[in-house]
């Protein structure tokens, strides 16, 4: 009897082995994180140079995958030094008090509707300044030689985390939506 108990608990941590989602880390010199706001309905682009994402996700079965994204907020650029000087600023990013900003989603789904079965939406939050929101990030997930690519966009509305205000509050300037752009390139933790 304690045989077959002894196969039966080998046999169930062998399936739990199995069905647990491969673990992904990013890798920095393949992967870009972009975000283009408005000034005067004329695109203004940045991109953040230092976040890292870290994603336990299997395609076939993502029930009980996890996405967990750290930006490093100071790294904003916005190609300008007196553009990079503002943001910085409390009305803005403040990066002195809020120098990070993470994505947590624990509820990543394939997007029923799409044409492709690489296409996924994770729910989760998106803390930013200090303030947390819900945010949708749909993606597409494409398998290259030694690794993958997750690559999508979704808009921020930056009223929403603080990010423009006083007198930068009003839309009619600076619009309110940002649409914030991804490329990560990930290879699987062995």
């Amino acid at each position: 009897m304690n045989k077959f108990f002894g196969l039966a608990v080998l046999l169930a941590f062998l399936a739990l082995a199995q069905a647990r989602a491969a673990e992904w880390r990013m890798d920095p010199a393949g992967s870009r994180l972009e975000f283009i706001a408005t000034f005067e309905k004329t695109p203004a682009p940045g991109v953040f140079k230092e976040f890292d994402v870290r994603l336990r996700f299997d395609p076939l079965r993502p029930a009980g995958s996890s996405l967990d994204v750290i930006i490093q907020v100071a790294s904003a650029d916005m190609a300008s030094t007196d553009i990079n000087t503002a943001i910085a600023g409390i009305e803005w990013f403040d990066f002195a008090g809020h120098p990070r900003a993470e994505y947590h989603a624990t509820d990543i789904r394939p997007v029923p509707t799409a044409p492709q079965s690489n296409r996924f939406v994770a729910r989760g939050t998106l803390k930013l300044k200090g303030v947390q929101q819900p945010v949708e990030l749909g993606f597409s997930w494409s398998a290259e030689a030694g690794g993958v690519t997750m690559e999508g966009e979704f808009i921020a509305k930056r009223g929403r985390f603080g990010i423009g205000s006083g007198e930068w509050a009003r839309t009619d300037v600076i619009g309110p939506d940002v649409v914030v752009k991804f490329r990560v390139r990930l290879r699987k933790v062995l």
